[in-house]
């Protein structure tokens, strides 16, 4: 679907630019996560461990301090689904680990 410029009571179709690479795009919105998101940025590339040896590509804070996990995908996926509830899950059994790295980048302003 296009975005579109508004311009008093005429739209502007907004050019499309895509990303040659999945970091490209991750370092713009984790620069930006407050004005894409309305999210406080909390790490990037976190681990999710030895045992599970993934990592999630930008962790973040919701408003509400709930933790929001964003992944970046250069091509559609079928794995996107399994991907985002193995790490839902993930998040469910590791509050800890998240709590930790929230204290570590955003200290008491959580």
């Amino acid at each position: 679907m296009p975005i579109f410029d508004i311009s008093g009571d005429t739209l502007s179709a907004v050019e499309q630019q895509n990303f040659d690479v999945e970091k490209d795009l991750q370092s713009l919105i984790e620069k930006n996560l407050a004005t894409v998101f309305n999210c406080r940025f909390v790490a990037s590339e976190f681990s999710t461990g030895a045992q599970h040896a993934g990592r999630i590509d930008s962790l973040a804070l919701s408003e509400e301090d709930n933790p929001v996990i964003i992944e970046y995908k250069k091509v559609e996926s079928s794995e996107l689904i399994n991907q985002s509830l193995y790490y839902l899950n993930w998040i469910q059994d590791h509050k800890g680990d998240v709590e930790i790295a929230v204290q570590r980048r955003l200290g008491n302003d959580v």
